[in-house]
């Protein structure tokens, strides 16, 4: 436990950020924002095609070209243009505030835990997708020190970022990480002008970081920041969304926290099943990936899934499927409304799901938020495990 004093002056310093400290760490609020999957309150098809192509492709070398195409004509053959209807499921990616530098520079950034690299824009990228308020200025920060490479990568709403890497010292909630490395993109290839936040932090395994670093967590603790490598994460369909850096929120959460054994030291995968009104259509590896906003996996294993319920992609609107995601025995439902991307235009009746089709690595189904949102989940890389609990 802190003491009063050193507590009052760690509420003090990160007021600006909506810090509420606890005994184990600390508390960033985060904040919903949109991926540009609607326009004129209308889902757009391509926009849904392109993030399953997108978030797929960056889990592996693998070759998916073509998917977007099949993704597009999957659409198209459904005549999914879909008007938001205020589901859930359309809710998109959650962002919270960081500094780098000093004096600090200010971003909201994407907390991801399909990912394990930091990047920000940087004040020299002129392209289109560098239109986010908050850019870093190296020439700004008395303690940023280039280093002689450079980092480049595929993510989501990007056909390609690259940039020079930096050490800086980089803080969330007053927890600094000094000379954390990190990205300063100014090279964007293949861009949707709809990504509203101003980078991204990676909080999956370091070795899939692609900057060859430490992540952020890694960093807190080999400085004495933290004492576990822990974050947990409460993802709110309203106010209340946070990310909760050195251990778990209890305020957050009801009951006991069930865990799940975490496959490999590079995602955050584990072995669950899915099942569609009481019959189990997958059975097998999951990703969990907050910075996914649908859950998609291998066609052959979704058919099977659709296969238990009304419809294939799509349901009644009256007559939702009863989901739910099993992990190490218990069951956690995933209510109606999360399940629903919106209704057809042609069709008012028919619903398309938030469950759908994409070729992953290891034919794992990669979990976002769909689910995430009701859920209150534990990242805990002291143990090597997920837990997943009931959200106060």
């Amino acid at each position: 436990m802190l003491p009063f004093i050193a507590l009052s002056i760690l509420v003090a310093a990160n007021s600006v950020f909506g810090v509420l400290p606890y005994s184990e760490g600390v508390s960033i609020q985060l904040h919903r924002r949109g991926l540009g999957l609607t326009k004129d309150g209308m889902v757009v098809p391509e926009a849904l095609a392109r993030e399953t192509y997108r978030g797929a492709k960056r889990y592996s070398g693998i070759n998916t070209a073509g998917q977007l195409k099949s993704s597009n004509s999957l659409f198209k053959r459904q005549n999914m243009r879909l008007k938001n209807v205020g589901s859930e499921a359309n809710s998109a990616l959650w962002a919270g505030a960081i500094e780098i530098g000093e004096p600090p520079q200010r971003f909201q950034v994407e907390f991801d835990t399909g990912s394990s690299d930091l990047w920000v824009f940087s004040s020299t990228c002129v392209a289109q997708g560098c239109s986010s308020d908050n850019k870093y200025d190296a020439s700004q920060s008395s303690s940023g020190k280039r280093r002689g490479r450079t980092f480049s990568t595929q993510y989501a709403h990007y056909a390609g970022i690259s940039g020079p890497v930096y050490a800086d010292t980089v803080t969330v909630a007053g927890l600094s990480a000094e000379g954390q490395l990190f990205s300063s993109i100014n090279r964007i290839r293949g861009t949707d002008e709809y990504y509203d936040t101003d980078g991204l932090m990676g909080l999956a395994f370091r070795p899939i970081s692609q900057l060859e670093a430490p992540t952020f967590i890694d960093t807190l603790l080999s400085q004495g920041k933290i004492s576990k490598p822990i974050f947990s994460m409460r993802l709110a369909s309203d106010a209340g969304s946070e990310i909760y850096i050195g251990g778990s929120n209890p305020s957050k959460y009801t009951g006991e926290i069930t865990y799940v054994p975490v496959e490999s030291q590079s995602y955050w995968a584990v072995n669950g099943s899915a099942s569609a009104n009481g019959q189990e259509g997958y059975k097998g590896k999951m990703t969990i990936d907050s910075g996914s906003q649908i859950i998609f996996g291998p066609l052959d294993s979704v058919k099977d899934w659709w296969s238990k319920g009304p419809g294939y992609f799509t349901f009644p609107c009256n007559n939702a499927p009863s989901v739910s995601l099993k992990f190490n025995g218990r069951e956690f439902p995933i209510p109606a409304d999360r399940m629903n991307l919106g209704f057809l235009p042609n069709n008012y009746s028919a619903c398309v799901g938030a469950i759908a089709a994409a070729r992953t690595p290891e034919n794992a189904w990669l979990v976002g938020s769909s689910f995430l949102s009701t859920v209150y989940t534990v990242f805990d890389a002291s143990e090597s495990r997920v837990g997943f609990a009931t959200p106060a």
